[in-house]
């Protein structure tokens, strides 16, 4: 493939249609609000920092089985996967690996304390009836705290629900015998709301180890996951907030130097996450406070290979206050304090520390049109001390709806229990790694139906963590990570919505050689079309340029997925959903394959308003 001739094409196409959409655009007044860039609802035209929405609109439109399918197609964003659906991913932002991201689920941290890292199990998470993804990308532990250095990964099953009860159905069955499928409940009151949601997915899955080296059996897969979220106002001061995850896995893996078929491997697991607190708004809500505490457990267990057999055991409990007080109509100063305890129990160890903070933020519009940020954390760690971070952001709307944003900061990551008190190398010496980044940009709107968007990125990392001598030690020297990231969405007319990104990422580590498995170069299209009444036709296409894992290249991949829906009535969907319909025969980690065409039919139902 021409790397260079690809580019071009697809830079081609969004000038194209940026034209196009200047001759034709349309006003359309329509703000989107986000949480997670300053802990608090805001229009995302304000907001200084970059960050991605994934709304519900768009998880129904597209009905893709897991969170991993939506956050590769936003800019910035890279996964890779050792096989098929259940096996271990990498997530990175903006070419930083998943250990330097945060991730809330309705509020609740879910990153695992018990492998070498700190890390989400982001190939555990389904889907189905979520509300709204937010990915705030940029340095942010001055309002999150450890491990934030890359971004925050917000997801949220709670959003607008209308009076009354309704219940959701899904259901979906198609290649390599996969089945999955969901209940939801939704209802609300004058003074409350709940959503509840049981969902299920299982297939056969493929040889992880890639079949082209003549690799054949099965790699299964299976998930249950149960979620809750809801609120309630007792009165006009104080309302009550409650969420609860769980979810149960056990999936067949490949593994080995070179990776082989295994008969034996085996992952199986559950974790459990819960959070409830209580607002109060004081002084007719200029003064907002949140009190919650949460706790997370997660109990996994490797069976059936040559090493890392055993039990791992891990929790987390949290409690929070933040603040908001409103001084007058352009100044909101945020605060707040938080203190974790994280435990594990693994094979041959166990040990646990205590990470505390203080933290403020200053919400400032001075004159019209312009928001700015500045705030800072102070934290407390049990092992290694005290640590400062600090961030400020802007954003500016001129008249001509032209907005320059851009964003500081710099963030840290505490070091791991296995890192410090491990059985293999550990070091309790170990100081947290450090970061700096920054990010400007201009988004061009008009009117609502089109906007453009053009962001230059850079975030280093120091006092890096690395395995060295027979031991953890801090390593010499900055990684760095840079790059551009553009995006176009147009609202062609009534019913056509054209999107497009393009991301090119340089990411290097310490001593300059290219991290692996980070595309150099990536390009994104989307279309949703609703030609004919009752229809809607979406498609994505994916291409990842410039790839490189255990020093050599990996091959180009175009992956293109769409799907076809009929509206039988106001209340039930069915469809039909192609994956990787150009069967490409791809790897996004040497020596593992990935899933080829993929042909699957499936139903949404709704009862109620």
């Amino acid at each position: 493939m021409n790397n260079r001739i690809t580019i071009i094409l697809a830079a081609g196409t969004a000038a194209a249609a940026l034209l196009v959409a200047q001759a034709q655009a349309q006003d359309l007044e329509l703000r989107e609000i986000v949480v997670t860039p300053n802990r608090t609802p805001l229009e995302k035209s304000k907001v200084g920092s970059k960050v991605e929405k994934v709304d519900r609109e768009k998880i129904e439109e597209q009905a893709k089985p897991t969170l991993n399918d939506y956050l590769v197609n936003e800019p910035g964003v890279a996964a890779t996967i050792s096989g098929g659906p259940g096996q271990e991913s990498t997530l990175s932002i903006r070419g930083a690996p998943k250990r330097y991201i945060k991730t809330l689920f309705n509020g609740i941290d879910i990153a695992d304390p018990t492998p070498p890292n700190v890390q989400t199990n982001y190939h555990y998470l389904l889907a189905n009836n979520l509300d709204s993804i937010e990915i705030l990308k940029g340095s942010q532990s001055t309002l999150y705290g450890s491990d934030a250095i890359a971004g925050v990964v917000g997801i949220s099953t709670l959003g607008d629900i209308p009076i009354g009860v309704q219940h959701l159905l899904h259901g979906e069955f198609g290649t390599r015998t996969s089945v999955r499928g969901g209940y939801g409940l939704r209802a609300a009151g004058e003074r409350g709301k709940v959503s509840v949601n049981l969902n299920g997915y299982y297939t056969d899955g493929i040889s992880a180890a890639d079949s082209r080296n003549g690799n054949s059996e099965t790699d299964p897969y299976r998930n249950v996951t149960f979620d809750a979220a809801g609120e309630y106002r007792i009165n006009d001061t104080i309302s009550v907030f409650g969420a609860l995850l769980y979810t149960d896995w056990r999936v067949a893996f490949d593994d080995g130097f070179p990776v082989t078929d295994s008969l034996t491997a085996v992952n199986t697991g559950r974790q459990l996450a819960g959070r409830m607190g209580f607002n109060a708004d004081l002084m007719d809500g200029r003064f907002r406070n949140t009190f919650s505490v949460q706790a997370f457990d997660v109990s996994r267990r490797i069976d059936g290979t040559a090493f890392s057999n055993g039990q791992y055991d891990g929790t987390r409990w949290k409690a929070d206050y933040q603040g908001a007080f409103d001084a007058n109509e352009w100044l909101t100063f945020m605060f707040g304090a938080d203190y974790e305890r994280t435990s594990i129990v693994v094979p041959s160890n166990s040990a646990s520390f205590g990470l505390g903070g203080l933290w403020f933020d200053a919400l400032v519009s001075p004159v019209e049109n312009l928001t700015l940020t500045l705030g800072a954390r102070q934290s407390w760690h049990s092992a290694f001390g005290s640590n400062t971070t600090w961030r400020a952001t802007g954003s500016y709307e001129f008249p001509s709806a032209t907005r320059l944003h851009a964003s500081i900061g710099t963030g840290f990551r505490a070091p791991s229990l296995d890192e410090l008190y491990g059985p293999f190398g550990s070091n309790p010496n170990l100081q947290p790694e450090h970061s700096l980044s920054f990010d400007v940009g201009v988004e061009q709107r008009l009117g609502d139906r089109l906007v453009a968007d053009l962001t230059y990125f850079h975030i280093d990392i120091d006092n890096l963590i690395g395995y060295s001598g027979g031991s953890y030690n801090q390593i010499p020297g900055t990684a760095r990570k840079r790059g551009v990231e553009a995006s176009l969405s147009w609202a062609a007319n009534s019913w056509l919505d054209l999107g497009a990104f393009y991301t090119y990422t340089s990411a290097v580590s310490q001593t300059g050689a290219r991290l692996p498995r980070v595309p150099a170069n990536v390009v994104g299209l989307s279309v949703t079309a609703k030609p004919w009444e009752r229809w809607t036709l979406t498609a994505d296409a994916r291409v990842a340029l410039d790839t490189v894992d255990a020093g050599a290249p990996i091959d180009d991949y175009v992956l293109v997925n769409a799907k076809v829906a009929y509206q039988v009535n106001d209340n039930a969907e069915v469809y039909l959903r192609g994956e990787n319909l150009l069967d490409q025969k791809y790897q996004t980690v040497s020596g593992y394959g990935m899933p080829g065409l993929g042909v699957f039919a499936g139903f949404r139902a709704k009862f109620g308003p």
